[in-house]
């Protein structure tokens, strides 16, 4: 049984516990590796060795950190398909949505390329006669990075490559329901030629997450997962005098207007509804339409009932199976509750089964049709390929139903009325927009900007925000006294020298 490793300070070794956790296929759930509970002295020695490597790291010239994440793109980009194929075997992923969970992350590296010039201070001469005031962007110290199983390439590549460019260490604790996709990024970049305890990984689940919170070393934690978890990590980092930027849950809406593009409509929505099995904090889980749009309803019903869950290198298979048989039983749970409630069940993926792998996690594409707010497929996050749709009699009337809903992930508008669009993107509470445009997530030059209930924090993730997140800035004045300069008092300055 392939035992995955831990990786502390520089090297990749086995740990000494007695307690490890299945990793699964989700295909058949067969047991495809074995992830370890980090104990309480690897735990130490993880963080004292981030610790002490910082006190090297931090002093190495910021051009030298961007060409150690040159290096690092150039070998992301040369092993993208075998990273992506492990990604896929051990997430369930169709291989082309593994292939693009890895360029999302290879695209926050080629930001942190950048870094020299996104950590330049400020300066502004003569504040006062003769003082001048500039600014410095210095690293934290050790930071931490906890990540879930939906996204467990781009997710980590989100956290360790921005923090380790701004000078920082960093400790990663990724999902130990799919930790070879990490631990696999952490190969490359030490081949990269990361010095020793700048990046360290450790496994495990709430007992090793704890010490991460507490532990005063570390300055700054950085979190994707559930609303629930995410609370906890927000609230006892936070009360352990620690930054934290929490990424939790979503309800994303999509407003469908009369006058938009149908066909564009029917096509983007199939895959962002149910493509990865609907296990993506982006998904489209909620369609809203407004006017005469809801006649389009069935036929969007049939067309995504089209799409067929199958294995990970079946290239007509639209998406796999979910990641565990909890994760099933959970959405089969919520999908029966939508029927019960009284939505229209328009299509019905409770009884799929792929031949061959019946002891799979599959459910079938499910669409649900006269959804309304005070129900549970509305209200909870089903984190499965189910799509509820809504109807609405103006643009108004839908904004009213996207900012009482409690998170705020993201959201789009699909219509061609330019001033419909700006009203949309204007009023709505949500903190990613997109016209026309499905999922809009943006691009690492950007922040992932998730509000409300989807985000717990000040400080998002990549982009420019994120350099502010794990560094903090060091403002200083000075004065020189012209006595100061050989000669004494008495020597004469030319300005003009």
């Amino acid at each position: 049984m392939n035992k995955v490793p831990l990786l502390i300070n520089g090297q990749f070794i086995q740990s000494d516990t007695s307690s490890y956790i299945d990793v699964t296929n989700p295909a058949d759930n067969s047991v495809i590796a074995q992830a370890p509970c980090t104990t309480d002295a690897e735990m130490e020695k993880a963080i004292a060795t981030a610790q002490t490597a910082f006190e090297s790291w931090r002093h190495v010239p910021v051009t030298e950190r961007a060409r150690l994440m040159m290096r690092y793109q150039a070998l992301l980009k040369e092993h993208q398909k075998s990273i992506a194929t492990l990604l896929a075997s051990e997430t369930g992923k169709t291989f082309d949505d593994a292939m693009g969970d890895v360029w999302r992350g290879i695209e926050v590296v080629e930001q942190a390329m950048n870094i020299p010039s996104m950590m330049m201070g400020e300066t502004a001469e003569n504040v006062a006669r003769n003082i001048d005031t500039y600014s410095y962007v210095q690293p934290l110290g050790v930071c931490a990075g906890i990540t879930p199983f939906n996204f467990p390439a781009m997710i980590p590549l989100w956290m360790f490559p921005m923090a380790i460019a701004c000078g920082n260490t960093f400790v990663l604790k990724p999902s130990e329901q799919d930790p070879q996709t990490p631990v696999k990024l952490a190969e490359l970049f030490m081949e990269a030629g990361a010095p020793e305890g700048v990046l360290n990984v450790v496994h495990g689940g709430k007992d090793q997450v704890e010490p991460l919170l507490t532990d005063p070393r570390i300055k700054a934690v950085s979190f994707v997962g559930s609303v629930p978890v995410g609370q906890y990590i927000y609230r006892t980092a936070t009360a352990n005098m620690k930054r934290a930027q929490c990424f939790a849950g979503a309800k994303n809406h999509t407003v469908i207007m009369p006058d938009a593009n149908k066909e564009h409509v029917l096509n983007n929505l199939v895959g962002s509804s149910v493509g990865a099995a609907g296990q993506r904090c982006m998904a489209i889980s909620v369609a809203v339409f407004v006017g005469e749009s809801k006649d389009w309803i069935p036929e969007l019903a049939e067309r995504i009932g089209q799409v067929k869950p199958g294995l990970w290198d079946d290239k007509d298979a639209g998406y796999g199976p979910l990641i565990s048989p909890q994760a099933k039983d959970r959405v089969l749970n919520l999908i029966q509750a939508g029927k019960d409630e009284g939505a229209i069940c328009l299509l019905d993926g409770s009884d799929f089964t792929l031949s061959g792998y019946e002891k799979g996690n599959w459910v079938g594409p499910t669409v649900f049709s006269d959804v309304s707010t005070d129900m549970r497929i509305y209200k909870e996050e089903i984190f499965g390929p189910v799509l509820s749709c809504m109807n609405a009699e103006s643009l108004d009337d839908a904004l009213r139903i996207v900012n009482a809903n409690p998170y705020g992930n993201g959201t789009s508008i699909f219509t061609n009325n330019g001033a419909a669009a700006r009203k949309y993107q204007h009023n709505v509470d949500v903190g990613q927009v997109g016209i026309n445009i499905p999922i809009p997530v943006p691009l690492p030059f950007f922040s992932f900007t998730g509000w409300k209930n989807s985000f717990f924090g000040d400080l998002h993730a990549y982009g420019k925000q994120a350099i502010r997140f794990y560094s903090e800035t060091k403002t200083i004045t000075s004065r020189w006294l012209e006595d100061d300069i050989a000669g004494g008092p008495n020597l004469t300055i030319s300005l003009d020298s």
